[in-house]
């Protein structure tokens, strides 16, 4: 089955009562697991984007806080999880907070990349995201997020 464009779906979903697109909602945060943490964030994280961010935040110190070494599969993962969670805010703030965060705790734990690119890569491109994002927010806050990566 090919999925329909977004502007079809909006006109059907325009189209039901109440019950129904709650019906629709709920059926489909029961078939996956990214649907349901978006339906989560939109309706309850939402309102409160700072303590969204110092969530995020501290899920970051439980995967970076293990025992040991870590290794180029555990960042992976945390910045696949960081990316799929940013995407459901949108916003830049947030985005700037939790990334800088991200590098933060990989310079405050001296996690060694040696010779493995892939680890390097991944931190050259938090470095290049928080540039884009620092663009795009308002001047004065560009000052201070600036002043924040100045130790990494």
């Amino acid at each position: 089955m090919k999925a329909a464009t977004i502007s079809q779906l909006k006109k059907k979903l325009v189209k039901l009562d109440h019950d129904d697109l709650l019906d629709v909602c709920v059926r489909m945060a029961k078939f996956k697991v990214e649907s349901k943490e978006l339906l989560t964030y939109l309706l309850i994280k939402a309102d409160d984007e700072i303590g969204y961010a110092n969530d995020l935040c501290s899920e970051i110190d439980l995967h970076l806080n293990a025992p040991g070494r870590i290794h180029k599969k555990t960042l992976r993962k945390v910045v696949r999880w960081i990316d799929k969670s940013l995407r459901f805010s949108g916003n830049k703030e947030t985005e700037l907070q939790v990334r800088i965060h991200f590098c933060r705790r990989i310079k405050d734990k001296r996690i060694s990349f040696g010779n493995c690119r892939v680890s390097q890569n991944m931190y050259a491109t938090q470095r290049k995201k928080i540039d884009k994002a620092i663009d795009k927010v308002h001047p004065d806050l560009q000052f201070d997020y600036k002043q924040q990566m100045s130790g990494l």
